[in-house]
């Protein structure tokens, strides 16, 4: 049963979720596209703007201090323009819609780079600032200035640190403008629905490409080709549908089945290969041999515990190596 404090913060939390909807679901996934509303744009005085305020006092007491109409008029009238400004910087992000994101393939370690399109619906918009909220915590690190036309939308270009390999979330993005006098600070939080996949650091140091024709290269030719060549006993690491299940029967024990096929100038790369060194380092071998690989042209079959690719050359045989590499298991044998 749960306590008296954890049930009226569990009604706190749902109050909150029907009265503020945009503060506590500020930090879920949104789906694309996001558009901005007026409950979900905030709005508070920058420091200029506090002191700009200050100052407006100051003249409202020394004009009626002094009964001076025409003071009195000014400091009315350059309060209304200040009053004004709050609404055009609220009407600077009211319906600004994030339409779609789009990432350029990185390596851990690089700079993953980002591109959001920004649609203006019909409306002309000045002086928006937009930042990751994970670049950000880098210090000193700036923030995208654009600007969008009543036409059309426009596309922005950001980046951040992409540690690790697999897949990369870019989290939260705030978008704020201080538009036009730099008064009051308006702001809102956009969260897409949005990963890049990161490919494993390649090793800077890579020994020469496996020789075609070697031991590793002939098994995993038999393994990945199309003529039936021998049988053998069963490993853990066989795919079912190769089991010679009526082979099996006759003999007492489970069998596969092995394929071939002529290896000309193919290589394989193989997982098995790269032994002696931990797992995210024999990644890194393997992706260094795919780039290697895929400079000189030489076609090459990847082998790694969970997936075999079969031989191929090209831009997106090598996408497909690069992201099983990617997403390999994080403890590998």
């Amino acid at each position: 049963m749960r306590s008296a404090p954890a049930a009226r913060w569990s009604r706190f939390l749902a109050l909150a979720e029907r009265r503020l909807p945009a503060l506590t679901r500020m930090k879920r996934v949104e789906p694309l596209p996001i558009v901005l509303h007026r409950r979900r744009i905030y709005v508070v005085p920058t420091r200029f703007g506090l002191a700009y305020s200050a100052m407006l006092i100051v003249m409202l007491l020394g004009a009626l201090n002094y009964n001076n109409n025409p003071a009195l008029l000014l400091t009315c009238l350059v309060g209304a323009a200040t009053y004004q400004s709050i609404f055009s910087g609220f009407r600077t992000l009211n319906r600004l819609a994030l339409r779609s994101l789009k990432a350029r393939p990185c390596h851990a370690g690089d700079v993953l780079r980002v591109s959001l399109h920004f649609d203006s619906a019909s409306l002309a918009r000045r002086a928006l600032r937009m930042r990751l909220e994970m670049s950000a915590q880098a210090a000193g690190a700036p923030a995208a200035l654009f600007d969008l036309s009543a036409d059309e939308g426009t596309t922005v270009d950001t980046e951040l640190r992409a540690p690790a390999r697999g897949w990369q979330t870019i989290g939260r993005i705030r978008v704020w403008t201080e538009f036009p006098f730099g008064l009051f600070h308006v702001w809102s939080w956009l969260h897409p629905d949005f990963r890049a996949l990161v490919y494993p650091r390649p090793e800077a140091n890579a020994p020469p490409l496996p020789a075609a024709g070697s031991e590793s290269s002939a098994a995993a030719m038999r393994r990945s080709g199309d003529e039936f060549a021998m049988l053998r006993d069963y490993q853990t690491t066989d795919p079912r549908r190769l089991i010679a299940w009526k082979a099996s029967a006759r003999h007492d024990r489970l069998l596969v089945k092995e394929f071939e096929r002529p290896q000309g100038q193919e290589i394989v790369l193989d997982w098995r290969a790269t032994a002696g060194i931990d797992s995210e380092a024999r990644l890194s071998r393997l992706t260094a041999w795919v780039l290697r690989a895929e400079a000189t042209r030489v076609q090459y079959a990847l082998v790694l515990p969970h997936v075999r690719v079969a031989a191929g050359i090209g831009s997106d045989h090598a996408q497909r190596c690069l992201r099983e590499l990617a997403l390999a298991p994080q403890a590998g044998t």
